[in-house]
């Protein structure tokens, strides 16, 4: 499927922030927590991203998170609104 590219993008973003130490760990635990939700095999992909999406968007409204590390979660949710059921 075209989604499983979207979707291994989006794992190397978030496997990007949630492994740098500058972040915050609430922000790293989140973005785990979205990578998780994108491996599941008994969800759709719409389910998976609008799971993902609904995670990062709550990460990225932290007022303690980085610029780069908000920019990667915005990034991450741009690619994952192109997926539907």
């Amino acid at each position: 499927m075209a989604y499983e590219n979207i979707f291994a993008q989006v794992l190397l973003i978030l496997r990007r922030v949630s492994e740098d130490p500058g972040v915050p760990r609430n922000i790293r635990r989140s973005a785990n927590e979205a990578a998780k939700t994108i491996q599941r095999k008994d969800l759709t992909p719409g389910l998976k991203a609008a799971n993902a999406i609904s995670i990062l968007e709550e990460a990225a409204q932290d007022p303690n998170i980085p610029l780069f590390a908000r920019t990667a979660l915005w990034q991450a949710i741009s690619l994952l609104e192109q997926v539907k059921d």
